[in-house]
């Protein structure tokens, strides 16, 4: 039996207006390098300066996983060549982050409660984007200098489904900080995995793995399993210190395999030392109040929800993990939806109409002012489940009013006492014979009974009504 350790390494591009440390935009999809400048191309004599709002930025993250903010940080220079980085450097912070030992606490498949440590979290300067087109290779420096915060994890995770619950709760966290959009396709929330084997109790690590950058939930567990499979093998086959080396590899999506890259560096092969163009980051008292301004997060909705609106766990999970999702649900809520119903027609009747529609909540066409109305008639008796149902298609068609639509459709319940007591006793009498057999102690027919009057009413008869006015004549 062997034992899996994970440990990962998250980075998250900072949405802030200008680079880490010039002025150039930050924004996604620009012309190639259009957004560059002497200092993000690294020319003779420009000069870097720290912009205070990503060093914020970090800080607010820090608050939220109760970390450290070290009050005086230092950016180095870690010595690498890549075309993507014209300076021959990357400047990062490997002495002294901005924050240390952190935590996040998960919930495992079985239901409890997990916590993973952040050793820490340095503020970084991305690199530029490498792109291949046949033979040829072209790099656009955009992306070089836009602020990255990466948070390292301890150790600590011991299946693919740990790590994957990790990676959602840092991701929906910076998302409701509002510190990075964390767009895993335009790489913003991108992760390297460390993984290692060791046979059950044995203290010491196996040879860590590092798989490099991939950007998606799906991916990481993927890569994750085959990568502990290859290295248990290689464990059972005798093979282990031949086949598993310490090393950088990267997953192949295609193929659903990772393969080897390069050897794994150490601190020393980078040539870290101190950037000397930058002086440390010193912590105001202003900044500090700033980094003390975040919202309400996923942990804290979550009990909310459970005990001040009396949902599910389980729903109010699945609704915060989506700061849109649980953005609409609140929005239902204040516009009068009993909670249990809001849960209901957001996550199955929603949900379910636009995942088909290949739509996210953000592009719902109908707006929660509109359901939160539509869910105010089921509860008023205007129409009945059923035909809100048929009332919710329509309005994913088109833009009306709920109430019109309820009546151009014809859909709006009839809950007058006596036109749903004539309906029943027409049914009645249509059906002696059935009524003979009821009061004989054929009590399933009485489901037939409201079938038929529902069906003379079409649909728009009110359900508890014509069940309790079929019970007085049955009876009688």
């Amino acid at each position: 039996m062997f034992e899996t350790v994970i440990g990962l390494e998250v980075h998250v591009q900072l949405n802030t207006k200008s680079k880490l440390f010039c002025s150039c935009p930050t924004s996604f999809a620009e012309h190639q390098n259009r957004n560059t400048c002497p200092t993000c191309l690294a020319l003779p004599g420009a000069l870097p300066v720290v912009n205070e709002e990503a060093v914020i930025k970090a800080m607010r993250f820090a608050n939220a996983v109760n970390a450290e903010i070290n009050e005086m940080s230092r950016f180095d220079r870690k010595s690498y060549f890549y075309p993507d980085s014209p300076s021959g450097y990357q400047v990062t912070q490997f002495y002294a982050p901005i924050l240390r030992n952190g935590k996040v606490v998960i919930e495992t498949e079985e239901g409890e409660q997990k916590t993973v440590t952040i050793t820490e979290a340095h503020l970084e300067a991305d690199a530029g984007k490498n792109i291949h087109e046949g033979h040829i290779s072209k790099v656009d420096l955009n992306r070089a200098g836009t602020p990255l915060l990466e948070i390292v994890s301890g150790p600590d995770m011991r299946s693919a489904e740990e790590a994957v619950a990790y990676l959602k709760k840092l991701h929906s966290t910076v998302r409701y900080l509002d510190i990075s959009d964390a767009n895993m396709q335009e790489g913003s929330f991108r992760c390297d995995v460390n993984i290692s084997v060791r046979p059950k109790g044995q203290k010491e690590f196996g040879t860590r793995v590092e798989v490099k950058n991939i950007n998606s939930f799906r991916f990481v567990a993927q890569a994750i399993a085959y990568e502990v499979e290859r290295q248990i093998e290689a464990y059972e086959d005798g093979v282990y210190e031949e086949e598993v080396v310490q090393e950088t590899r990267l997953f192949d999506v295609d193929k659903g395999e990772t393969r080897s890259m390069r050897g794994k560096e150490e601190a020393a092969d980078y040539r870290y030392f101190p950037e000397p163009d930058l002086r440390p980051v010193i912590v105001t008292e202003a900044m500090k109040e700033a980094a003390r301004d975040i919202p309400e997060l996923p942990d804290e909705k979550i009990a909310r929800y459970v005990d001040s609106l009396g949902i599910k766990r389980k729903d109010a999970a699945v609704i915060v993990a989506q700061k849109e999702l649980a953005a609409y649900f609140e929005a239902l809520i204040e516009h009068g939806a009993p909670a249990k119903q809001a849960v209901t027609w957001l996550m199955s009747e929603l949900m379910g109409r636009l995942n088909k529609a290949g739509l996210g909540i953000e592009a719902s066409p109908v707006s929660a002012e509109v359901l939160g109305t539509l869910i105010a008639r089921i509860e008023d008796g205007t129409v009945s489940g059923k035909g809100a149902k048929e009332v919710l298609d329509y309005l994913m068609e088109h833009d009306e009013a709920v109430d019109a639509v309820i009546e151009k459709l014809g859909l709006k319940q009839v809950s007058d006492d006596g036109a749903i007591l004539a309906l029943v006793e027409e049914v009645l009498a249509a059906n002696a014979d059935k009524v003979e057999e009821y009061k004989a102690g054929k009590e399933k027919l009485f489901g037939f009974f409201v079938g038929q009057v529902m069906k003379a009413s079409r649909g728009t008869a009110n359900p508890g009504k014509v069940n309790q006015m079929l019970k007085e004549k049955l009876s009688s």
